[in-house]
């Protein structure tokens, strides 16, 4: 066996009584240090940014960073190489790679819940642990058939046939790398769809096998026979850690993190425990991270771990985790697999590798009933490789178990495992396409006595009661219920995301927190599930459901969409970015909700909403009054179709308000369209666009306002811009509880489009930021509505419809599912 002697290191003493006793460090050592981990960082973000595009994690950029320094690449040129990593700095980087991975391991042990996984339901746990028993069964065989393939042509030989190899390459292909999962699936913005969920959750319990895996049959991979001496030390000092040292130091932690009381110098002690428990099972035969996950493990989750992940996770996993996985990349000899006789064989194992665990889950979502593509995306995700597989793989060849070739072959079955997880998912999955080929997503066309499904966006409690007094007025009966789904969207800050997907997904109603203090998102979401329970337990008609995202603002958009599709929504709703004070005055809350809103409303999969809250609960619903203003487009109709479900409540009085538009004010701007359409398509439209308003009012002023004493109807002129502010204060007067408009009224009017030039906020529309606004000092509630079918909105100078296609009837067409 061809195995590459131990390395060693000349080190210059300069005097044996000094603690270091080597050259001084500031000036030899640091600025090497420095200079490699800047490097090491700086090409690693390079490459995570132009890897960015196919969504591939931090993990494949490191990996990246390494294979670049081997000697197919830059390794090539000696000079280069030993600039970069000089021999003397060797030592340095392995010393503070390996530290970074134990954080890494205590970060995944405290980012990990045990109720989670102990509460976990049978089709998760029966779909991880078949993704773990056939590649048990079957790598074995592919190890036995990669050794007898293998035929080197140059000076480098397979390692002997041992039982450590075996057992290491078995466990390498069967683990599952959660933190990869959650990042996965949080880029491609599938984590919160049915297949996100079952996804997340199998990868859980595949990650917490592993590392049980890990903690039983590695020693034995390493110590042979007397491993079973480690092995149950390792037990025992776990059994210690769970319950003696946590009951010890939970009341303590929790005392003080209730009181805000945690500083720097307490939580370095935190920190050393990391490092005391990383030796304890180091020292036992096991290896250091198994110390420093159990450590993780048996602190307290919620706020305290919110505390710690905060502080540690940008140096731990940001500086010097990374060097670890470069490392990695640095030993990938992918020249190795071809430098062969038989090398198509070796890729035709590798690819087989690569199959095992798609194929077993595949096998086991088949008895559950899943879909053949949601089976194959899910074998795809708990393939996924992480730290786990990399570990095993650097243990591998630290202990010369596996020869460079086979550490080759292993390898580069791992990498491929990962990468191609979410190319072709996102092939699998289009969900802009799939938003494309439903077009019943209104209100407008919903039939009387179908369900009426809600999305309701909130990003704390005071608005999630505000959409409960919205959502309470368009009145559930048994034959017309409501579902409502509350979304609970909260700021992913930090790059860890599985950490919050850990704390947040599939949480139970009303499960018991225990000794756990809540972070606030935690608290928050369980205060938002309670008042929609509460609002859905007051109505047989009314289901409630409620979901929370956990995901970066800028693209948190991608998820609603997700959410609303995966429920059949016909209305999101969302908060407006501005809230009322006590002075009586809309206030901003944060401009983020804003974007957050307009980005919304350019693709949204159905209706959209934007409330604007001004005590609208403090009404009672028996003497509401609302006030509709009709101008005219696809949106107003929209906008009809909300106020006369509203009306259908025994309390509410509806009255409609047409603004007839005259002379000046009924000019089409035909600039609009002149590109997209031509200026005879733009009249034609807008010729369209009014018989299919006078005939929905008509509809409505004959079926509605005939039968029924709580509903008026009535008309006014508008010649002029001047107009537009006049007749909304004069209605003003008179006076309502909830105005509710469409978003984008007369958008072929010249005179509307020249008034969007001077709205503050234009995913209200001309007459919606009118009456938003604090300077014409009222005090009603307002629900501006946007209409699925017509391309979403294009936010710039000006707020227009996108064209749909070229015929502007077509558009106007309605396709069922």
């Amino acid at each position: 066996m061809a195995n590459s002697a131990p390395a060693c290191y000349e080190v210059s003493v300069l005097n044996p009584n000094r603690i270091w006793q080597t050259d001084n460090i500031l000036k030899s050592e640091l600025p090497l240090l420095a200079f490699q981990i800047t490097f090491s960082i700086v090409l690693s973000r390079l490459f995570f940014f132009i890897y960015k595009p196919f969504h591939q994690p931090h993990l494949i950029a490191h990996i990246s960073v390494g294979f670049l320094l081997t000697q197919v690449l830059l390794g090539v040129n000696k000079d280069i190489y030993g600039f970069i990593f000089p021999v003397q700095g060797v030592l340095n980087i392995e010393v503070l790679s390996n530290i970074g991975l134990i954080f890494y391991a205590f970060l995944s042990g405290l980012e990990m819940n045990l109720n989670t996984i102990l509460q976990v339901k049978k089709k998760a746990a029966s779909i991880a642990v078949a993704g773990i028993i056939f590649p048990l069964v079957m790598a074995p065989g592919l190890y036995a058939l990669h050794r007898k393939v293998y035929v080197s042509v140059i000076d480098v030989n397979l390692e002997q046939s041992t039982s450590s190899a075996y057992l290491l390459w078995t466990l390498v292909l069967t683990v599952t790398g959660f933190p990869v999962v959650a990042h996965t699936l949080s880029e491609l913005k599938l984590l919160y769809t049915g297949l996100g969920k079952a996804a997340i959750t199998s990868a859980m319990i595949s990650d917490t096998y592993g590392w049980v895996l890990f903690a039983l049959l590695v020693p034995f991979a390493i110590n042979g026979k007397v491993a079973i001496y480690s092995v149950l030390c390792t037990i025992l000092f776990i059994v210690f850690c769970i319950f003696v040292v946590r009951p010890i130091i939970l009341p303590f932690i929790d005392r003080k993190t209730d009181k805000d009381e945690w500083d720097d110098n307490q939580l370095l002690f935190v920190m050393m425990g990391v490092l005391a428990c990383s030796f304890i099972t180091d020292i036992l035969g096991t290896h250091g991270i198994v110390g420093a996950f159990v450590f993780g493990l048996i602190l307290p989750h919620g706020k305290f771990a919110d505390l710690v992940m905060s502080i540690t996770d940008d140096f731990a996993n940001g500086f010097l985790a990374p060097l670890f996985f470069i490392g990695t990349g640095m030993r990938f000899g992918v020249m190795l697999i071809f430098l062969q006789k038989n090398w198509a064989l070796t890729m035709l194992i590798i690819l087989f590798l690569c199959v095992i665990k798609i194929l077993s889950t595949l096998f086991a979502t088949f008895f559950f009933g899943m879909r053949t593509q949601d089976g194959l995306a899910l074998g795809l995700l708990l393939n996924t490789k992480g730290a786990m597989a990399l570990i095993m793989l650097n243990i591998a060849w630290d202990r010369s178990i596996f020869s460079a070739p086979t550490f080759a072959v292993i390898a580069a079955a791992v990498i491929l495992m990962t990468v191609v997880v979410s190319p072709v998912i996102n092939g699998i999955y289009k969900p802009r396409k799939r938003f494309e080929q439903n077009k019943l997503r209104t209100i407008q066309k919903l039939r009387v006595d179908a369900e009426l499904r809600i999305l309701a966006c909130v990003h704390n409690t005071r608005q999630a009661a505000s959409m409960i007094s919205l959502i309470e007025t368009f009145h559930a009966t048994r034959v017309s219920p409501i579902h409502v789904v509350g979304l609970y969207l909260i700021e992913l800050i930090t790059g860890r995301a599985a950490a919050l997907v850990a704390a947040h997904v599939d949480k139970p109603s009303g499960q018991p927190t225990g000794e756990q203090t809540l972070t606030r998102s935690q608290a928050e979401l369980e205060s938002i599930t309670n008042t929609f329970e509460a609002f859905g337990e007051a109505y047989d008609a009314i289901r409630i459901e409620t979901l929370n995202v956990v995901s970066a603002f800028a693209t948190v958009h991608e998820d609603i969409y997700n959410s609303a599709n995966d429920k059949c929504t016909s209305l999101i709703l969302l908060p407006f970015h501005k809230q009322l004070s006590s002075e009586g005055m809309l206030e901003v809350t944060s401009v983020v909700y804003k974007d957050i809103n307009q980005k919304v409303m350019q693709r949204a999969p159905c209706s959209v909403g934007i409330f604007v809250d001004r005590g609208l609960g403090s009404i009672p619903k028996m003497n509401l009054r609302i006030l509709m203003l009709f101008v005219g487009g696809p949106d107003d109709r929209e906008a009809l179709a909300v106020a006369w479900r509203m009306a259908e409540h025994p309390g509410i009085r509806l009255s409609v308000v047409r603004i007839l538009l005259l002379g000046e004010a009924a000019e089409v701007d035909t600039s609009i369209h002149a590109e997209a359409q031509g200026i005879l398509s733009a009249v034609v439209d807008s010729e369209k666009q009014k018989e299919l308003d006078d005939e929905y009012i008509s509809s409505f002023r004959l079926t509605a306002v005939n039968n029924e004493d709580s509903i008026s109807y009535s008309e006014t002129h508008v010649h002029t811009a001047e107009d537009i502010p006049a007749v909304l204060n004069e209605l003003e007067n008179i006076g309502c509880h909830l105005y509710i408009v469409g978003q984008g009224n007369a958008s072929n009017s010249r005179v509307f489009s020249n008034l969007l030039e001077w709205c503050e906020c234009l995913e209200l529309g001309v007459i919606g930021d009118i009456l938003a606004s604090n300077n014409l000092g009222s005090r009603s509630s307002l629900l501006v509505v946007q209409q699925y079918g017509y391309g979403g909105m294009l936010f710039g100078n000006r707020l227009n419809y996108l064209p749909t296609n070229n015929d502007p009837f077509d558009s106007l067409v309605v396709k069922t599912e």
